[in-house]
């Protein structure tokens, strides 16, 4: 498995991926899968946030995974903290795609100067929580029947890394520069 930054050629791969997601599991809370137009904005939102797109190919170039991260809380005193989002395609489970995924992420927020990286899984996920744990997140809060889908009430879970960043910190009540929003 081959990791690398994800294009916009990547788009049709990635949206696929989402889509099983949103259509299959609890990984995302929405109802109707994404379209072409959403994943171009996606997109924007990444590149003008410096968010990275991650992916992980298999030996003949598909996309078995991606990763990548974006603001946690559009409000300046949240701008060292960024949500992170890890999808592995339903084919390539279980085979260390996701947790070469996160881990990549957690590097690349590193390398970024975050501070905190926050999981928001559903309650249900256990291969999520048990790969989030094993890489060192802690469990810091439940929302009980945050979301409705398939017929009943979901509880999510957040999960936090603190990282050794940043190193640079300015001063006091100086204003910081907002990133844009993406989830």
């Amino acid at each position: 498995m081959n990791l690398a930054p994800c294009a916009r050629a990547h788009a049709p791969e990635i949206l696929a991926i989402f889509n099983h997601a949103i259509l299959h599991t609890t990984a995302l809370y929405e109802y109707e899968p994404r379209t072409p137009a959403v994943m171009e904005t996606w997109f924007n939102t990444k590149e003008a946030g410096g968010y990275p797109v991650i992916g992980a190919f298999d030996a003949d170039g598909a996309l078995a995974g991606f990763a990548s991260y974006g603001t946690f809380r559009a409000f300046p005193a949240y701008r060292y903290t960024v949500e992170h989002s890890v999808y592995v395609h339903p084919e390539k489970r279980r085979l260390g795609v996701g947790r070469r995924l996160l881990h990549a992420v957690i590097a690349a927020a590193q390398a970024q100067d975050y501070h905190v990286l926050v999981g928001v899984i559903d309650a249900a996920n256990a291969p999520s929580i048990r790969l989030h744990t094993e890489s060192g997140f802690t469990p810091c809060g439940r929302i009980r029947r945050a979301g409705y889908k398939f017929d009943r009430w979901l509880d999510v879970e957040f999960y936090q890394l603190v990282l050794p960043t940043p190193a640079k910190l300015p001063a006091a009540g100086a204003v910081l520069a907002e990133r844009p929003t993406t989830e």
